[in-house]
């Protein structure tokens, strides 16, 4: 075994957390460690990013009243999500879609401003800045849900609204308002799988070989259900 392999407990471990992750919206309130929150950030800091370009920043939302007013933001953008669903608004606003007053800390996640200049891996898709944050804070994630914390990902806001209210910079842009801390359980399935708004689909139904829509011979139906 070499020195940069993982044991069997470690990988185990990694696909743990993948699988038990969850994007959560009820929180327990309490505090996470300084110690602890910088361990998470380095760990959303160590993700890959095209041509190293590192697009995403971190505002720490630690002022109330900030909060409460991200939170009205929130909430205007989920009555009016509600009513482009149509028939299924009702349904959508017995939901909980965020825990921005519960959650122990508020973190907001921005693409940097002065990105342009990255052409490396985005001349023809420069949307590779906001893929690179993603994996950012999928790392971030997957960190908290191996210390125990849950996260939810809020992306219910007005973008321009947002970013005036914390003051980014021209060419910044805010993707998400991540809630983080102590949670008093962690959901057995998605919450949305679990009220039936969505179910996960088969992974052979997303895979193909060659060409769109060619079946994969990786999967049959029983490797596929035991996957999944």
């Amino acid at each position: 075994m070499r020195a940069q392999d993982f044991s069997a407990a470690e990988t185990q471990a990694v696909y743990r957390a993948i699988h038990e992750r969850r994007d959560m919206r009820h929180f327990a309130g309490g505090a996470v460690a300084p110690d602890l929150l910088r361990r998470l950030l380095d760990a959303a800091h160590h993700a890959p990013s095209v041509g190293f370009m590192q697009p995403w920043r971190f505002i720490r939302i630690r002022d109330a009243a900030l909060r409460q007013r991200l939170h009205a933001t929130v909430e205007q953008e989920r009555v009016r999500t509600a009513r482009a669903l149509g028939e299924r608004e009702d349904e959508f606003m017995r939901l909980k879609v965020e825990g921005l007053i519960d959650a122990a800390e508020l973190i907001a996640v921005a693409l940097a401003d002065g990105r342009e200049p990255h052409v490396f891996g985005r001349r023809t898709l420069p949307q590779m800045d906001l893929a690179s944050a993603a994996c950012a804070i999928q790392n971030l994630w997957l960190a908290a849900r191996a210390e125990g914390l849950g996260m939810g990902w809020v992306s219910l806001f007005d973008p321009a609204e947002v970013a005036a209210l914390l003051g980014l910079p021209a060419g910044a842009e805010p993707i998400a308002l991540l809630c983080l801390g102590p949670v008093h359980e962690f959901y057995e399935e998605p919450m949305l799988q679990q009220e039936r708004w969505a179910r996960r689909e088969p992974l052979s139904s997303m895979v193909f070989d060659d060409r769109w829509g060619a079946a994969s011979a990786l999967f049959d139906a029983t490797q596929d259900r035991e996957i999944g």
